[in-house]
């Protein structure tokens, strides 16, 4: 079927990830990462994978840049890992990481290709994690020093930055609830990490600016809540998931109850760096979330619950491409002219090993419709990319979920595009 006409100018483009694809952990130079560490820590992920292959994109790169090129995007939203670039999170960098993306670079702009690359997509180098990682104030520094060296290097190609992804994910996953690296179980007590986070952010868009970058944006992991009851589990979990990431960089303040429970972390002139202005907002969706008072003893205010009635991916997680529609249209109604230009950095869906794609065909295609709808209803949104070129290292999950426009052969890592591929390359032509 025909997509409806999206705006001149959109971009359409494939995201991924430094771990999740490049493999080569131990090879020029590249310190370890908080994901070296905790990947190999028995029972840390479905059984026992790592990233130290994954789908070998550090030596295949310009084997996945013309499987851009034949898709036919105009970008390609990348991620630099900061260990390959200053092993220890700190110092002089490593010329021989730096190269690699300097090649990487090179080759997406030879294919007319826009790199668009996020600084922090969670490896942080195992060496700022032994001094505390995000709980730390000074890792905010250590970033803004390190966004300042990968511009220096890449700015003179680079215009698009994105600073940190989904930094709920981080903080919640990784030091609330232990289940990513690093895999501490701190519940409510993480709340510092949100706040260095959102600090290392606000300094590493001054560092881009500083080094001549000309569009700065955030990516955050948005959902749409939906209440269960009558209690305000929904409002606080809202609070936690979307507004703790997005007032204090489009508005200046936290949410009150969040405000008071960062009391001695925030310091004077930090929320003046936080809101320093960004170009644009990346708005990571796959789902909108159910919510409804906790049942029983619980150490949080509120529960997660099923959507009913609904497709799931293999992930489990439910297919409702509305609510996309759903959560641009209450980010413009909830910030108003202080919410920049949007852009949709990930959107896609896992399946099963053996599957027609027709799953992750109408996945897309759905999910386009309602990007569209959100469009015409007068959301500012300039482009769409699709999580994920590859199907790759899946976290906590290994190789078990495939998200890959482009299936990958973990054995003999040989790439085989999908029918979602194919799909998506004609809709984009025509």
């Amino acid at each position: 079927m025909t997509l409806p006409r999206f705006p001149d100018g959109f971009v359409f483009g494939c995201s991924t990830a430094s771990y999740q694809i490049e493999g080569a952990v131990h090879e020029d130079g590249r310190g370890p990462s908080v994901w070296d560490t905790f990947a190999h820590t028995p029972g840390k992920t479905l059984g026992g994978d790592t990233g130290d292959v994954a789908c070998d994109h550090y030596h295949r790169y310009a084997e996945d840049v013309a499987l851009l090129a034949g898709l036919g995007v105009g970008a390609y939203r990348l991620s630099i890992a900061w260990p390959r670039v200053q092993p220890t999170g700190a110092g002089e960098p490593n010329k021989a990481g730096l190269d690699f993306y300097d090649r990487l670079v090179d080759a997406l702009l030879e294919k007319g290709i826009e790199p668009v690359p996020t600084l922090f997509h969670w490896d942080l180098p195992q060496a700022l994690e032994d001094q505390g990682g995000w709980l730390s104030r000074d890792t905010s520094s250590r970033f803004a020093d390190y966004a300042g060296v990968v511009a220096a290097r890449l700015g003179d190609r680079v215009r698009r930055w994105i600073t940190l992804n989904e930094p709920v994910v981080h903080m919640a996953q990784g030091y609330a609830y232990g289940t990513h690296a690093p895999g501490r179980t701190l519940m409510l007590e993480a709340l510092p990490v949100a706040h260095h986070q959102l600090l290392g952010h606000g300094l590493a868009v001054r560092a881009l600016r500083a080094a001549g970058a000309t569009e700065v944006m955030l990516t955050n992991n948005c959902t749409p809540v939906r209440a269960a009851d009558d209690s305000p589990a929904a409002a606080v979990y809202d609070a936690f998931h979307n507004r703790l990431f997005n007032d204090p960089v489009l508005l200046g303040s936290y949410p009150d109850f969040l405000a008071a429970a960062l009391d001695g972390v925030v310091h004077e002139g930090d929320l003046e760096v936080i809101r320093t202005p960004i170009d644009a907002l990346g708005v990571n969706y796959y789902n909108p979330t159910l919510v409804g008072a906790p049942a029983g003893e619980s150490p949080l205010p509120f529960e997660l619950l099923p959507i009913e009635g609904v497709p799931t991916t293999a992930f489990g997680w439910p297919v409702v491409p509305s609510g996309l529609t759903e959560l641009l249209t209450g980010l413009r109604d909830t910030y108003g002219e202080a919410l920049p230009p949007i852009y949709i950095t990930e959107n896609g869906c896992s399946t099963g090993e053996d599957t027609d794609d027709r799953f992750r065909i109408d996945y897309l295609d759905s999910h386009l419709r309602a990007l569209h709808d959100a469009i015409t209803a007068g959301v500012d949104v300039r482009g769409y990319f699709v999580w994920s070129l590859l199907d790759n290292f899946e976290w906590a999950e290994g190789y078990s979920q495939r998200f890959g426009l482009v299936h990958v052969d973990f054995d003999t890592l040989s790439r085989t595009p999908r029918a979602s591929y194919h799909w998506l390359r004609e809709a984009l032509t025509e």
